[in-house]
């Protein structure tokens, strides 16, 4: 096998409910909720496919298709985010 055969193939990250940047990154969904389940924290748990933007992987699998010229724009494009990318929800009894 090579090394990339062995590599993930996504990373997961948590965002504490009011935090503009990740609190953490993993290399399993494992490993991230333990983390999370350790310090009882509430926030969101995503996945994101590597070596490839949100909105590259999004509009690559047809979940998304730009309808308006504005969401081809670098400022569309460097604050999307995809409701089909795996994630979950922690506290306020959500999980």
């Amino acid at each position: 096998m090579t090394e990339d055969e062995h590599s993930p193939q996504e990373v997961w990250v948590f965002n504490g409910p009011n935090n503009q940047f990740p609190s953490a990154v993993f290399t399993s969904r494992d490993l991230a909720e333990s983390w999370v389940e350790r310090h009882k924290l509430h926030g969101t748990l995503t996945a994101y496919p590597l070596d490839v933007s949100v909105y590259d992987w999004a509009t690559g699998l047809g979940y998304f298709k730009p309808k308006r010229e504005e969401q081809t724009r670098p400022e569309f494009i460097a604050n999307f985010s995809s409701a089909y990318q795996e994630h979950y929800h922690y506290g306020d009894d959500e999980s």
